[in-house]
């Protein structure tokens, strides 16, 4: 997920030395507001993609709110992960591996969804985001672009997620 890149971000940002104006005293950081926007995002959507789309933010909540159990029921147990260059390839392998990191780093984020685009045609849905978010890691705060495609499948038990895309960056 989007949060495995947000991870690797992190790490680079972490690992480079920090300048420091005057000494190195330690500076009250902005409380960041938790939760995610999407009040002003311009949006996109087919009507035959609206539940499809319903289901990712389903998902998306779940995962953010350390609910590791619901954002499983909305990936397919084959669901392919793509993040940062590696892939989970099982949605087992990513509860059991990135997911616990993932909802860690959310629960403290406030995510800010910017656009989003979906379509869907027969039983496959697509949807692309694009999220700016601010979140803090050891009293630096951190933002950051983020990317995600999801690709949905119609199945009898509901629209569930078979392929999960995140790519993000620091912003500059």
């Amino acid at each position: 997920m989007r949060t495995q890149l947000l991870i690797l971000a992190l790490a680079s940002i972490l690992a480079t030395p920090v300048a420091l104006a005057h000494g190195d005293e330690k500076h009250d950081m902005p409380a960041i507001q938790v939760g995610r926007d999407s009040a002003n995002a311009e949006l996109s959507i087919s009507p035959e993609a609206a539940d499809a789309v319903g289901v990712l933010e389903r998902f998306s909540a779940a995962l953010s709110a350390g609910n590791l159990e619901a954002a499983a029921a909305d990936l397919d147990p084959a669901v392919l992960i793509l993040e940062s260059g590696g892939a989970e390839r099982t949605r087992d392998e990513y509860l059991g591996g990135h997911a616990k990191h993932d909802a860690e780093f959310l629960k403290s984020a406030r995510i800010t969804l910017k656009r989003r685009t979906a379509n869907a045609s027969g039983d496959l849905a697509w949807v692309g985001s694009e999220s700016e978010i601010h979140a803090s890691k050891e009293d630096k705060m951190l933002m950051i672009s983020s990317t995600e495609t999801a690709v949905l499948r119609k199945t009898a038990q509901g629209w569930k997620i078979v392929h999960l895309h995140w790519s993000s960056r620091t912003q500059r």
